[in-house]
C-alpha cells in the first residue's frame, strides 16, 4: 500500500529508512503507508510561498533598501502583523493587510519573510 500527498507549495520532514530529510515539494510525495511524515513550518520562508486566501504572520521585513523597509511598513507590513495572498497575477501579488488590499510586485512580496 501507498500514500500519496498532494501539496502546493510546503516544507516536509521525512522519515525514510531512518533518516531525517528536509525538502521542498511542489507536487506529491509517494510514500509506503507506515512511514513517519510531519509538517516543517519553522522554516524561514518568503511571501511567495504563501497558500492562497491563508493568513500568515510577518516574522520579518528582509531587505537591505531602507526606502523599502520604510515604504512596507506604510502598508502594514512590519513584524507580527498578519498578512493574506489573495491572489497572483503574473509578478503581481493582491495581498490583505490590515482590511486593506494592495497590488505588489513579486520583489516586494520576496522581502516578506513569514
Amino acid at each position: 500500500m501507498i500514500m500519496i500527498i498532494i501539496c502546493d507549495i510546503c516544507f516536509v520532514k521525512g522519515i525514510i529508512g531512518g533518516l531525517g530529510m528536509y525538502s521542498m515539494i511542489s507536487s506529491k510525495i509517494v510514500l509506503p503507508i507506515g512511514e513517519e511524515m510531519e509538517i516543517c513550518s519553522s522554516e524561514a520562508r518568503n511571501l511567495t510561498t504563501a497558500q492562497i486566501n491563508r493568513e500568515c504572520t510577518i516574522k520579518e521585513v528582509k531587505t537591505c533598501d531602507e526606502e523599502l523597509k520604510n515604504f512596507l511598513f506604510t502598508l502594514g507590513c512590519y513584524k507580527g502583523e498578519t498578512v493574506t495572498v489573495l491572489s497572483v497575477l503574473g509578478k503581481n501579488y493582491i495581498i490583505s493587510v490590515k482590511d486593506a488590499r494592495y497590488s505588489i510586485d513579486k520583489d516586494l512580496v520576496e522581502a516578506i519573510i513569514v
